[in-house]
Order: structure tokens, then C-alpha cells, then sequence
């Protein structure tokens, strides 16, 4: 006759079976990075490719927006995703509560003003339309970038936080439209100048504009460096360490990314290369 406990120590040693099959099944699935298409999806790929190799396998999802990834994460739909500087990532927490942290610095890229009309500055046009982002954060970066190039004034103060309701100062009224980022490529047929991204224009077959900014933002400030971003709860997972650092010890990515950006190193900046500054 089975003791009471011996049944005892037979179901918990069932339980702990369960437990080590439940983790073998999650090692065993693939680690799910959601990114955006362009330098990041072209770059991602390229590590996913080497990851695999190395026995890691790795499911690259792409998102055509800036809200989804971050919703998928927080969900739990995938495991970490690429598309975001530090800037969007605190206003996507702030104002969503998102239970995710970044985890990993990866490429910074710089932004640019644009034109397909004219060719300097100077030759804006009054009532000329502008587009910028229409997300808080590369808003702002692109109205601070305008107030670099003297066609606007900022509220004196608001920084990182400059919406088109700080414009205090615009002496030529240029109407400010409100564009979808990754629209943004797309807009510079109707606008006279435009916030924009580099590697956007390279993706979109447009190397020569990529490098025809009028004005360039920095390249240092790695509050806007892209983010690996992670769920609170899983930042720990090692597959996550593993992948991050691949991506940035890779010659093929960096090679990549160089590419992405018209081979111009002037268009971006790789801040893991400086430890010290770059950690998460």
C-alpha cells in the first residue's frame, strides 16, 4: 500500500517534471524581436542569420508603426524589440504604463532637415509647409532641430518636450504639419522641407537625399540612440544578453548598417563602441 507520504513525494516530483519540461519548451522557442522596417529590420536580419548559426533561434518580426511593438512586448506577444531611442521609450511609459526597460544600446542615428525643392535653407519660402513627426518625442527633436536652423523659436525651457504648441517665434509662418514618422519619406513630394531619417530615405531608394540634409542634428547625444527593450520580467532572459551582444560585436551587422546609412558615417554613430557612455 502507497504511504501517504510517498504520494506525497511522487506528486511533487511530477510537479518538478512539468516545471523543467515548461522551461526546456521556453528555451526551445524562438526569441521574437519586433523591429520596424529599414536599417533596423535590414540589420536585425543580418544578426538573426548569425545568431542562428550559433544555435539561437531567432523569429524577426517587423511592425509598420510605433505603437505596436511596444504594445506586443508589454503583451508578451514577442521578447524584445528594436526600433526606439530613450526619448519615446519614457513617453511611451509614461503615458502607457508599459512594464518594459531597455536593455541594450544599439546604432544612433541622426536626423535631418530635407528638401526636394530647394536647396538651402535661405530659400524656403514663407507660408512654406513643413512636416514634422507627429509622435511627441521625434517631434520634438525635429522642432528643436528647425530652432537650430533659425525658422523657428521654442518656448525658452522645453527641450525634449517641444510640441508645435511652444512655437513662440515663427517670422516667415511656415504651417507645421503633423506627419506619421515613417511617413514622413513619403511627404517630401508635398512639403517644401521635412524632418527626416536617413536611413528612411535610403530604404526608400533616396541614398543620394539621405546625404543632402540641409542641417543635420548631432550625432552624440545618445538619449536618441536606438534601444533593445525588453519586459521588466524578462530582462534577465540570457537569450536576450546573447543576441544584443552578437549584434554589436558583429562585422557583418556593422557592415550592415554602414549600408543602410549610403555608406556615410556622418548619418549615424555605433555608441556601443564607447562602453562607458553606452550602457542601458
Amino acid at each position: 500500500m502507497m504511504t501517504f507520504a510517498l504520494k506525497k513525494y511522487l506528486l511533487a516530483l511530477g510537479a518538478g517534471a512539468v516545471a523543467v519540461v515548461s522551461a526546456a519548451t521556453a528555451a526551445a522557442a524562438p526569441l521574437k524581436i519586433g523591429v520596424t522596417p529599414g536599417s533596423l529590420a535590414d540589420s536585425v536580419q543580418v544578426a538573426a542569420k548569425e545568431a542562428r548559426q550559433a544555435g539561437l533561434d531567432v523569429q524577426v518580426i517587423e511592425f509598420t508603426d510605433w505603437t505596436t511593438p511596444n504594445t506586443a512586448l508589454d503583451a508578451g506577444d514577442i521578447d524584445i524589440n528594436y526600433f526606439q531611442h530613450q526619448a519615446f521609450l519614457d513617453n511611451a511609459i509614461r503615458d502607457r504604463g508599459y512594464k518594459i526597460e531597455s536593455v541594450g544600446v544599439g546604432l544612433l542615428p541622426n536626423i535631418g532637415l530635407y528638401s526636394k525643392k530647394h536647396a538651402a535653407l535661405a530659400d524656403i519660402p514663407a507660408g512654406s509647409s513643413v512636416g514634422v513627426a507627429n509622435d511627441p518625442v521625434n517631434q520634438a527633436r525635429g522642432l528643436l532641430l528647425l530652432q537650430t536652423a533659425g525658422l523657428i523659436s521654442l518656448r525658452p525651457g522645453v527641450g525634449a518636450k517641444a510640441s508645435v504648441n511652444d512655437i513662440v517665434g515663427n517670422p516667415r509662418k511656415l504651417k507645421l504639419l503633423e506627419v506619421e514618422g515613417p511617413q514622413l519619406v513619403r511627404a517630401l513630394d508635398d512639403v517644401a522641407l521635412a524632418q527626416g531619417y536617413p536611413a528612411h530615405l535610403v530604404n526608400a531608394g533616396q541614398r543620394e537625399l539621405a546625404s543632402r540634409a540641409l542641417l543635420y542634428s548631432t550625432v552624440d547625444d545618445l538619449y536618441y540612440a536606438i534601444r533593445f527593450v525588453a519586459r521588466s520580467d524578462r530582462k534577465q532572459d540570457p537569450r536576450i544578453a546573447q543576441f544584443v551582444q552578437l549584434y554589436q560585436a558583429s562585422p557583418a551587422v556593422a557592415k550592415q548598417i554602414s549600408a543602410s546609412f549610403a555608406d556615410d558615417a556622418k548619418l549615424y554613430s555605433l555608441p556601443w563602441k564607447n562602453a562607458a557612455k553606452a550602457a542601458p
